[in-house]
């Protein structure tokens, strides 16, 4: 067996009496796979054991080729796209066909009214994967996608391209992988596989990778605050549209359609990264309007006061932004930063785009809650606009991009006029985490509805309480309601935001960190240093490498 079949089979042997589990089988292919490549079955009730399964193989065939993740990546989603597709088509294709007569054939129509994209049979792994040998399998696939593109304008430049870069031992390998899920699994466990994919081929990229994905447990939280119920969201820095896919399924466990309750709009600068938002909203079952475009300049959704919710994670600290562009936009209505950063464009288009009762939360570098100048200016008319909501310390390493701690910030216009407009609730968050390893954390699911609820008894809400918050709230709020906790929570007025010089960094409201004599937050202080120390040095970076380019030209004249 080889070892990419010892990966697989080592999903034997599972239990199969764990409680409120369909037994999921996930099958793989035999070394002499003829003239069927993937007739053996391994049985497992974990659905987390097939998708972990299913990367480990996809990596070491990574592992073994010439490819970086980078160039695998979008060849590997797109054969997950289409084992989806078909999973999705064949569970209507009985129905369809017996409807349909030698005068009145199916049609590519009968699929689009069920929601369902038309696979033709050229396009489907099962057909892919029982190629004979001889035929070229980079150009078969590639003509797969050709043909659900005829088939499907809709997936007009999204589905990836590539196979014939891949090695052709890789590639069939990846088909006998891929081929058996469309008949093994259902259609919600695709989207889990390819978020596990986006977040191990993130943290494979590094820094490259959280330009389009934000962690899980990040955009959980986010979302559970946020409270998506209803209405139209918008993503100016969308990514790989993984807070889409969370506001959907925030609305799912509140038994509410997704579909119809949501609309859907994204910008993202990135050419190649608009396909992996539009084939990760299809894989959840979702659609929306996703354009390339640099929300810096551009506002390709007329975004000011027209959506019920805005959710981001923007690049941080972006310099040599060309502010004579943003001269007049109304996007920026607190006026253009003279600092050369762009945190503070970011916040203030936020803003902008909410409705007269809308809600925004976005991550933002810590050091947005401390700039001074007129940067502490806008932060000061945000905060006087009674808009600023929930802010969040987060610590360090949740994030593939920095290993530096963020703020959350939450915004809601709807709060003006009401008790809490004078009022923000700073929470620190800094000490509750998950170790993932030495250099990742997250959240776990007890801990995002714990914190979650801190926000919702600030608010007047009923808290939940599905996944296991209720010690942490016991703990806490003994009285099961909203009261300041020392190193946890403080909900400061507005007149003692204006003594602490508009700071927004909740550290030094709970007091929960070490406090210098001038009264600020030592840890604080700490990390913005460390933040600018990083900023600069990745600039040296830059400039070394100028410098070395222009002695080289100068060597080789």
């Amino acid at each position: 067996m080889g070892p990419v079949l010892a990966l697989l089979s080592q999903a034997r042997g599972v239990s199969s009496g764990q409680a409120g589990c369909d037994p999921v089988a996930l099958r793989y292919p035999p070394t002499s796979a003829r003239p069927r490549r993937y007739p053996a079955t391994v049985k497992t009730t974990d659905l987390a054991k097939v998708r972990n399964t299913l990367w480990a193989a996809a990596d070491e065939l990574r592992a073994n080729s010439k490819l970086t993740p980078g160039q695998y990546r979008d060849p590997v989603l797109g054969l997950v796209f289409l084992a989806y597709a078909e999973n999705r088509f064949e569970a209507v294709r009985s129905e369809v066909e017996a409807k349909a007569t030698a005068r009145n054939p199916a049609t590519i129509a009968d699929y689009k009214a069920k929601s369902v994209l038309y696979v033709p049979h050229v396009s489907r792994l099962s057909h892919l994967v029982d190629l004979p040998e001889g035929n070229d399998i980079g150009e078969a696939v590639e003509e797969a996608i050709k043909a659900i593109e005829v088939a499907n304008p809709e997936l007009k430049d999204i589905l990836p391209r590539g196979y014939r870069r891949l090695e052709r031992s890789t590639l069939i390998e990846l088909l006998r992988l891929f081929a058996p899920l469309p008949t093994q699994l259902t259609g919600d466990a695709f989207g889990f596989i390819y978020e596990d994919f986006l977040s191990n081929f993130a943290a494979q990229e590094g820094k490259g990778g959280g330009e389009y994905f934000t962690p899980y447990s990040i955009v959980r939280l986010i979302v559970e605050i946020l409270e998506p119920f209803q209405g139209r969201v918008l993503d100016p820095a969308c990514g790989s549209g993984g807070m889409f896919v969370q506001c959907a399924k925030f609305v799912e466990r509140h038994h509410e359609s997704a579909t119809r309750r949501l609309s859907i709009f994204g910008a993202e600068k990135t050419d190649d990264t608009v396909p992996l938002a539009k084939m990760n909203l299809a894989l959840h079952g979702l659609s929306g309007d996703i354009r390339q475009a640099n929300s810096y300049y551009e506002d390709p959704h007329a975004a000011v006061g027209a959506f019920d919710y805005v959710m981001a994670n923007p690049p941080f600290n972006v310099d040599k932004v060309k502010k004579e562009r943003l001269a007049g936009d109304r996007r920026f209505p607190f006026g253009v930063p003279r600092a050369d950063n762009a945190n503070f464009l970011w916040i203030q288009e936020f803003y902008a785009a909410l409705s007269a009762k809308g809600r925004a939360g976005f991550v933002m570098a810590n050091s947005a809650g401390d700039a001074g100048h007129t940067e502490k200016d806008i932060r000061r008319q945000l905060v006087e606009s009674g808009a600023v909501d929930v802010m969040v310390a987060i610590s360090s390493n949740f994030f593939y991009t920095v290993t530096l701690p963020v703020t959350l910030w939450f915004l809601d216009k709807g709060k003006v006029g009401t008790p809490r407009q004078d009022k923000v609730l700073f929470l620190d968050a800094r000490h509750l985490f998950n170790q993932i390893d030495r250099a990742h954390r997250d959240f776990g699911p007890e801990q995002i509805e714990f914190l979650a609820n801190v926000v919702r008894l600030y608010r007047g809400e009923d808290v939940e309480t599905t996944d296991g918050s209720q010690s942490l709230l016991k703990v806490n709020f003994p009285d099961g309601r909203y009261v300041d906790v020392p190193g946890l929570c403080k909900v400061a007025t507005r007149a003692e935001i204006e003594t602490q010089d508009w700071s927004l960094n909740p550290g030094r409201y709970t007091g929960s960190a070490a406090v210098d004599d001038d009264g600020e937050d030592l840890t604080a202080k700490i990390e913005l240093l460390y933040e600018e120390f990083t900023r600069l040095s990745n600039e040296a970076d830059g400039l070394r490498s100028t410098v070395d380019a222009a002695v080289q030209r100068i060597l080789d004249a």
